[in-house]
């Protein structure tokens, strides 16, 4: 795993007048789309969602994985590995993407296009609310002694540009995407592989062995120096647990490979940790009927957030979610070299997409508190 970034203070040398030197940074600093966490010196990459990163602690470590619960309909879970794949793509890190449904190509084909920094400015002021117009007949009075109160900031977005920001109405240009290097798993065109006694399905042994012939090839594990400069490789998981797998924790609820993907999960845990890598594993947990086996799953996970959406559910005509498309639950936030994680501002998180872009925001926005105050009003 790689280093933190740490200080010297506190050593000694010969000829020195104090015993304190200057703060060193690590070499590892220096790798593109990278930066040292403020909490505890971890080397962090942005998720491409800029929201997201604020609500997991800044970012993404490296050597770390992200479990991402897909919705019914695998849609705003799918825009959150594209935006994965995206930022690696604009920060020049090297991927690797794999599919037992869709062909790798054809979602690499999906990713959103970069958004230039004047309009990315712009498109951070969106997330603020707006004061209201008192000159507009169809605003909503407040109470006196609501007035003045303080607007309800909705947007979560970190005080530091970090990442990048992306408009997923225009695919990415071809010639940028081909510039990245992408290695692609395909579980439909994968020979299958003797596994022996092993308790992985072939496909996941298959799996396993093509993430690790990369991270060694490539030199992300240190064991070969990397050609260039020190990159990080992004790994993006898509949809593991489903029958095209070949497990059936989405089957049954006595499944024969309960123990398949927190298997998969462990061994792929230990890979990242010993690497420059960082992976996004996106599971149907809607479908695992066996929740002790989600828990387990969620446990080997350093990261875990779940996606609820709105879509064929009575919440998508409930008036007090009208501004969003679903739902965004914390599972769980890593523990990085202390013995607990840092706990969000809140866990009432709401997410939409806008005409160009996917955000997280407080599930309270100003339109629920002018219903509120509205309501209190008549009391």
């Amino acid at each position: 795993m790689a280093a933190p970034v740490r200080g010297m203070a506190g050593s000694t040398s010969i000829g020195n007048t104090t015993s304190f030197q200057k703060k060193t940074r690590s070499k590892l600093v220096s790798i593109p789309g990278t930066r040292p966490s403020v909490q505890n010196g971890q080397l962090l990459v942005s998720s491409g969602v800029s929201s997201l990163d604020y609500v997991i602690g800044g970012g993404l470590a490296v050597g770390t994985l992200l479990l991402v619960e897909e919705d019914r309909y695998d849609s705003y879970s799918r825009m959150l590995l594209k935006y994965f794949l995206a930022e690696g793509v604009v920060c020049g890190h090297e991927l690797f993407l794999a599919s037992a449904r869709d062909h790798p190509d054809d979602i690499m084909q999906e990713l959103p296009s970069p958004i230039v920094d004047d309009v990315a400015g712009m498109k951070i002021s969106e997330g603020q609310s707006q004061p209201s117009d008192p000159e507009n007949p169809d605003t909503m009075k407040i109470a006196w002694r609501y007035q003045n109160q303080p607007k309800v900031q909705t947007a979560l977005a970190s005080s530091v540009r970090f990442g990048h920001y992306y408009d997923v109405s225009k695919t990415m240009e071809p010639e940028l995407r081909q510039a990245a290097k992408c290695h692609s798993f395909y579980q439909l065109q994968e020979m299958p592989v003797a596994t022996g006694s092993s308790p992985l399905p072939s496909p996941y042994h298959a799996l396993l062995k093509s993430i690790q012939t990369v991270i060694r090839k490539e030199g992300f594990d240190g064991s070969t120096p990397q050609s260039k400069v020190r990159n990080v490789l992004r790994l993006g998981l898509h949809s593991l647990g489903s029958v095209l797998w070949g497990d059936d924790v989405c089957c049954k609820d006595n499944p024969a490979h309960c123990h398949a993907l927190t298997t998969f999960l462990y061994i792929l845990r230990g890979m990242l940790r010993t690497s420059l890598s960082v992976a996004m594993v996106t599971v149907p947990s809607h479908l695992i009927q066996n929740r002790a086996v989600m828990g387990r799953i969620i446990r080997l996970s350093d990261t875990a957030v779940a996606l609820e959406s709105f879509k064929g559910s009575e919440k998508e005509t409930n008036p007090l979610y009208k501004d969003y498309h679903g739902l965004l639950h914390v599972r769980q936030l890593p523990r990085l070299n202390c013995l607990s994680c840092e706990v969000p501002d809140t866990k009432d998180l709401a997410f939409k997409l806008k005409r160009k872009q996917f955000t997280i925001e407080f599930e309270y926005s100003q339109a629920f508190y002018l219903q509120l105050c509205w309501f209190l009003q008549l009391q």
